[in-house]
């Protein structure tokens, strides 16, 4: 129990100078964690470089070779051994560490990765000769001729070699390539501009091509959603929708996936400010509220997006890696994602995605039996040899009747009873077409000039009716219900000043608060919400504002409400509806922004396409 403890010694420990091959390994261990970030530094210092084209290879994920080729501007002989040292940069010159424009500015990067592996550059800039020089476990070598058309080639062998400890926590190859392909992926869609290609060499040879992204063309609009279809597939960008605003200053752009392609993880969320790849918690808490009225918990948004901004409102100098930003004015980006996503999805009214089509045509294709052999083309039987097979398989005429068709005569008249039925005849050009049947007492069928809709009654009127109380809600406010007796939640001094910084806020939704000494004082609940308990519900909003900088809670649950009443007073499955009254329940989808899903993120309806529908027929 009396043991000293293990940092206390009885002598005074004595302050020395590290060298420069332990600073340098120190200072890898936070900028190179794994190959994927090594892959990352040297990429960024090539965009740096102005280049547009640039060539990425790596061998058994990146630990035993990494290799990355540009055409950018490259170095001089003299430059070689100055990039190598610590702290040299050529991207800024120290006077304003705010206004950075570039990807890299510590001059870490280099001599980081020459201090843990086997460091080879070679370079040649305009008007100089090729020159190389190889670093390895920070002892540099002499600068030598080289040969180089331009640009620059870096090669680093044997990662981590200098310092065997880090080896043991590196995961698998397969796992280390996909954590190089991803870095490569992000960085691709950062520059739309810009020629990318990852091939992977493990076991010699020119090896095969990863990944590959040739330099895109046109207006930023259009490289960009070009750009993103290459990296994210055609599915995200034929379900996205483009954002394009502005707010005091700051701009973002990029593109946002309706509701219905939602993912089951945040494996599709792209965050970019000043074309840097961040991982920002603000700026992901801005994407979740902004699609928090749209999906389910179990539901992740799928977006890529750009802010732009003047890089002195921005520190991007918060975390060695830089993947962390800092905005001067948090609130304005934050609030600029929540309202402009939500705007661009209002505006694509009731649209729902295209894989929910494609998943319906997967689900009704029939299997074929186990022991069915594959029927290839040249197998299949000609158009003329079905006709002729059919006439030959027709009945042959019989004696005692004067025609054929008398033969057919007794099915003639129809078993089923028919009523006309009187329609708009321009009801089929509206875009959930005109109501034909209802089956199951559920689900609506519609026919459009294009194909077919089938609508699920009950999930589109909870979205119409939800939708209908928010406006209410909006233009009338919360309605707010005072407590007999004023209930007193104990706070620290901390957290009951960053509550009544955000009273404002609150109030508009219907709690009121003040404060009450060292605590804090509940006036006003909402009254929607009935009886709740005041001190949870203020636990919970201080830990968002701890963990976002701003909370939804109060509002998410005020909304829950209104959906349960919306989920109540809505159509119930099972009742039989009029073709008046099904479309009426189409045409008010049609005006009514979101309601392509409901309001836990389902799809309400199915389009299909009569081309479609003709290929499961085997009519194409």
């Amino acid at each position: 129990m009396n043991a000293p403890g293990p940092k206390i010694s009885a002598e005074r420990p004595v302050i020395r100078q590290l060298d420069d091959a332990a600073a340098n390994r120190i200072a890898a261990g936070e900028v190179v964690e794994r190959p994927a970030s090594a892959v990352k530094e040297l990429v960024e210092n090539a965009l740096d470089a102005g280049a547009r084209r640039i060539e990425v290879a790596y061998a058994d994920g990146g630990k035993t070779l990494i290799r990355v080729l540009d055409d950018g501007c490259g170095m001089t002989p003299e430059d070689l051994p100055l990039a190598l040292s610590r702290h040299a940069t050529s991207k800024i010159d120290g006077s304003d560490l705010l206004n950075i424009h570039t990807f890299g500015f510590r001059g870490e990067a280099l001599p980081s990765l020459g201090a843990v592996g086997r460091l080879s550059i070679t370079s040649r800039a305009e008007g100089f000769a090729a020159a190389q020089i190889t670093v390895a476990g920070g002892a540099m070598a002499a600068v030598k001729p080289a040969a180089l058309n331009r640009g620059t080639l870096v090669e680093l062998r044997d990662l981590f070699y200098a310092t065997p400890a880090r080896l043991k926590f590196m995961r698998t190859d397969r796992a280390e390539a996909q954590a190089i392909a991803d870095v490569m992926k992000r960085l691709a869609m950062a520059e739309p501009y810009v020629s990318f290609t990852l091939s992977d060499v493990s076991g010699g040879g020119e090896g095969r091509v990863i990944f590959r992204a040739d330099a895109e063309q046109g207006e930023l609009f259009d490289a960009l959603s070009a750009r993103l279809g290459r990296v994210l597939g055609r599915a995200f960008s034929e379900n996205a929708v483009p954002i394009d605003a502005e707010r005091e200053g700051i701009r973002l752009t990029g593109y946002a996936a309706l509701p219905t392609y939602s993912r089951g993880a945040a494996v599709e969320q792209f965050l970019f400010v000043n074309g840097r790849p961040v991982r920002d918690k603000m700026l992901i808490g801005a994407l979740r509220a902004a699609y928090m009225d749209f999906l389910s918990r179990d539901r992740h948004p799928a977006a890529a997006l750009f802010l732009t901004c003047d890089p002195e409102r921005v520190d991007v100098n918060v975390h060695p890696a830089k993947a962390e930003v800092r905005f001067r004015e948090a609130g304005i980006p934050r609030g600029l994602i929540v309202t402009a996503i939500r705007h661009a999805l209002a505006e694509a009214g009731h649209r729902a995605s295209s894989t929910v089509a494609t998943a319906t045509l997967g689900a009704m294709r029939p299997e074929p039996a186990p022991d069915t052999p594959r029927i290839y083309q040249m197998d299949r039987p000609s158009y003329g040899a079905i006709r002729q097979s059919y006439a030959a398989q027709a009945p042959l005429p019989q004696t005692g009747f004067a025609d054929r068709s008398a033969l057919f005569e007794p099915f003639a008249a129809p078993s089923a009873r028919a009523e006309p039925v009187t329609e708009e005849p321009e009801q089929t050009q509206n875009p959930l077409g005109a109501a034909r049947a209802q089956i199951h007492e559920n689900y609506i069928i519609a026919q459009t000039e294009t194909g077919l809709v089938i609508v699920d009654q009950h999930a589109a009127h909870e979205r119409l009716v939800y939708e209908r109380l928010k406006r209410q809600m909006a233009e009338n406010g919360v309605p707010a219900q005072a407590l007999l007796i004023p209930e007193i939640v104990d706070l620290s001094s901390g957290d009951a000043a960053l509550l009544l910084e955000h009273a404002e806020e609150l109030a508009q939704f219907g709690l009121a608060i003040e404060p009450f000494g060292g605590a804090i004082a509940v006036r006003e609940t909402p009254a929607i919400l009935g009886e709740i308990n005041a001190g949870a519900m203020l636990r919970d909003i201080l830990d968002e504002l701890a963990d976002l900088g701003d909370s939804q809670s109060l509002q998410s649950r005020v909304e829950a409400v209104l959906s349960r009443m919306a989920c109540h007073g809505s159509i119930r499955s099972g009742r039989r509806m009029r073709a008046d009254e099904m479309n009426a329940l189409l045409r008010e989808m049609e005006a009514t922004p979101h309601s392509g899903q409901c309001n836990h993120g389902r799809p309400t309806y199915v389009e299909l396409k009569l081309s479609d529908i003709e290929r499961l027929f085997g009519r194409t």
